[in-house]
């Protein structure tokens, strides 16, 4: 252990040496709370669900609860969180979009577990759930760079045996933190805050980041339903298209556009507005490996000559003229060849 710690940490300082601003801003921030919540009660920098709404109104715990950590692997789980993002997402969209991206995630986790812890006072007229939940820690944007890395490279392999995708890791995580949530080895604010990091990250990607095609990301690997298994997601999917039709009508959220190029040299091309040539062509770079792989194993496999060949050739053989052992010969010429049709015979000696 005391040799490999010196290791962890000059590879943890080559990593924060090349990270941007922005991550080495939100590293130094989890630290130095961190290490302040030894001298003072950092409790006001967390999200109360009584304090967040008037006549308190702790609007500043909105954007202080996602780098409040309380325990040292809190804290290493916030690092690495903050590192992944900025080594995979970061040179995709830029210092400021991630910024953004975890400013989102991290306001939305505040508010929509706020109104449901609200919620569930009104319910059940507990005042523990308005002044003593907290929610706070960095399990609301891991879900959303989970939703975010299921976006950009969800065909990528975790684990080889079993085989796991990147696409299905939020999930998994997520059932996960539920089942250690029944077993009461989590607080339910980390699992509310997970599973709202989760739904705020999707629906940004889904709808309103912008880039260079527009707004949103509206492909089909993206929606919904595909975070499900497959035996859910007719059913999901169905749901899904309810709840959006209905915030279309509301005005929250815009119609898919599809825009039809019949001027394609090929075949009519529908684009829709936030899918990334790079991620189309990235899946088509898979699929052709993946095929020349599969034509390379039927390739390799032997293949036994079938019966009626052997006859066949039989056959042709008892059919073809047989050469003579011997051609004959003309005075002071070579071997002429014999042929089925004409044949040569030695001139008779002239007296």
């Amino acid at each position: 252990m005391q040799r490999a710690l010196p290791g962890a940490r000059q590879h943890l300082g080559a990593i924060l040496s090349s990270a941007s601003v922005v991550v080495k801003a939100l590293c130094a921030a989890v630290l130095f709370l961190y290490l302040l919540s030894f001298a003072v009660d950092t409790g006001c920098l967390a999200v109360t669900p009584g304090y967040l709404f008037p006549p308190n109104f702790w609007i500043w715990t909105l954007a202080t609860h996602g780098l409040m950590e309380q325990h040292v692997w809190d804290v290493a789980i916030s690092l690495a969180t903050v590192v992944v993002a900025g080594r995979l997402l970061e040179p995709l969209w830029g210092a400021l979009e991630l910024l953004i991206f975890f400013s989102v995630v991290n306001v939305s986790v505040g508010l929509l577990g706020a109104f449901a812890y609200l919620l569930t006072y009104m319910a059940s007229f507990n005042l523990v759930y308005l002044f003593t939940v907290r929610i706070h820690g960095a399990l609301g944007f891991l879900g959303g760079v989970l939703v975010a890395l299921k976006q950009t490279m969800g065909d990528c392999v975790v684990l080889r045996v079993p085989q796991v995708r990147v696409s299905v890791v939020p999930m998994l995580l997520l059932g996960l933190l539920l089942l250690l949530r029944l077993a009461t080895l989590l607080q339910s604010p980390a699992l509310a805050s997970y599973g709202f990091g989760l739904l705020s990250s999707w629906v940004y990607l889904r709808f309103y980041q912008r880039h260079s095609r527009g707004r949103g990301d509206m492909a089909d690997h993206f929606a919904f339903a595909t975070f499900f298994p497959e035996i859910l997601q007719p059913v999901v999917g169905l749901l899904a298209n309810l709840v959006h039709g209905l915030l279309v009508k509301v005005k929250i959220c815009q119609k898919t556009v599809k825009r039809y190029d019949v001027g394609a040299p090929s075949s009519i091309t529908i684009s829709l507005p936030g899918t990334d040539p790079q991620d189309a062509e990235r899946r088509r770079q898979l699929a052709l490996k993946a095929l020349n792989e599969r034509l390379k194993r039927v390739e390799d496999q032997s293949v036994w000559p079938s019966m009626d060949d052997d006859e066949e050739e039989a056959g042709a053989k008892m059919d073809s003229p047989v050469p003579s052992d011997k051609a004959p010969t003309l005075p002071g010429k070579g071997a002429v060849p014999e042929s089925s049709l004409i044949t040569f015979e030695a001139a008779p000696p002239t007296l």
